[in-house]
C-alpha cells in the first residue's frame, strides 16, 4: 500500500497548473492508493458542479489532468473547511483509487465559522483495500500554545472521533514540529499513535517545510510537521520527503509525505 499526504497551498503557487500537472504525473507514476491533501480550495464565486464542489476546486482540476493522462482510477472526497484569503473555499480532500465504502466529515475546533480562518475541520472515508477496510483521515491542524483554538482539544475531539474505527491513518499538516518536546508531536503520541516515519526501515531527513510559510512566519528552522499516523503499527519499508527539490520539483510551500507499506 502506497499513501501520500500533501498541503497543497492550492492557487497560492506560481504557475500552479504547471505545478498540479507535476502533482497529476507523480500520481500516475507512483500509483498511490489513498491520497490526502489539505488546503484544497476552489473560488467562491466558481461555477458549482456538484454539491458543495465548484469547477475551479483543485482536486477537480487534479483528476482532468490525471484524465489527460489515460488515468480515471481515482475518485475524491471534499469538504469545506472556512475561508482562506477572502476569496477562496479551502477545504480537505481525500483520493483514492479503492472502493469508499464511507464518509464523513466533522469540526474539531471549538469555531465552526467557516468565515473564520482557524475553524478546522476533517474529512475521513472508509476504504476497502483488497481484504481489508481502513479509515483514512485528511487533516489540518492548528498550533500548539493558541489559546483561541487548543491544539489539544482539536487532537482529543479528532481521536474521539477516529477511535471507534479499528485501524485508521490520520494524514496530513498537523502544524507541530516534531523536534519539539513536551509539544504537539508528543502529545499525539500519547494518544497511542504510531508515526509511520519512526516505523520505516528506510528514511529520510523527513524535513517538510524550509524556512519561512503562512503560519510559520518567523521560522528560519527546518521542520517536520506533516505526517502519516496510525493506531497500529504498521510495516513501513520507506517513508520518503516529496516534492522537495531533490524527490520531485517543489510544487508547494509544504513537502509531501509518501510512504509504502
Amino acid at each position: 500500500m502506497k499513501l501520500l499526504t500533501l498541503n497543497c497551498h492550492s492557487w497560492q503557487e506560481d504557475d500552479q497548473l504547471a505545478k498540479i500537472t507535476i502533482l497529476a504525473k507523480t500520481i500516475q507514476e507512483k500509483s498511490y492508493d489513498v491520497i490526502a491533501l489539505q488546503e484544497v480550495s476552489q473560488s467562491i464565486k466558481s461555477e458549482t458542479i456538484d454539491g458543495q464542489v465548484k469547477k475551479d476546486n483543485f482536486a477537480i482540476v487534479l483528476l482532468e489532468e490525471l484524465k489527460k493522462l489515460g488515468n480515471t482510477d481515482y475518485q475524491f472526497v471534499w469538504d469545506f473547511s472556512h475561508i482562506g484569503y477572502d476569496i477562496y473555499e479551502e477545504g480537505i480532500a481525500l483520493l483514492t483509487k479503492h472502493p469508499i465504502e464511507k464518509t464523513t466529515s466533522f469540526f474539531i475546533s471549538q469555531s465552526e465559522n467557516t468565515e473564520y480562518w482557524k475553524t478546522r475541520k476533517i474529512v475521513g472515508a472508509d476504504i476497502r483495500i483488497e481484504d481489508d477496510t481502513f479509515s483514512f483521515y485528511s487533516c489540518h491542524l492548528g498550533w500548539w500554545g493558541d489559546e483561541e483554538e487548543p491544539f489539544k482539544q482539536q487532537i482529543d475531539a479528532l481521536c474521539e472521533r477516529a477511535n471507534g474505527k479499528e485501524k485508521y491513518f490520520l494524514m496530513g499538516d498537523f502544524n507541530n514540529d516534531a523536534h519539539i518536546k513536551g509539544e504537539g508531536y508528543d502529545y499525539l503520541l500519547s494518544k497511542g499513535l504510531y508515526d509511520s516515519y519512526s516505523l520505516s526501515k528506510e528514511k529520510d531527513s523527513g524535513v517538510t517545510v524550509a524556512g519561512k510559510i503562512a503560519g510559520w512566519d518567523k521560522n528560519k528552522r527546518d521542520l517536520r510537521i506533516d505526517y502519516i499516523f496510525s493506531n497500529f503499527p504498521v510495516n513501513v519499508q520507506t517513508s520518503s520527503v516529496i516534492f522537495n527539490g531533490e524527490n520531485k520539483p517543489v510544487i508547494s510551500d509544504h513537502y509531501g509525505v509518501e510512504i509504502t507499506i
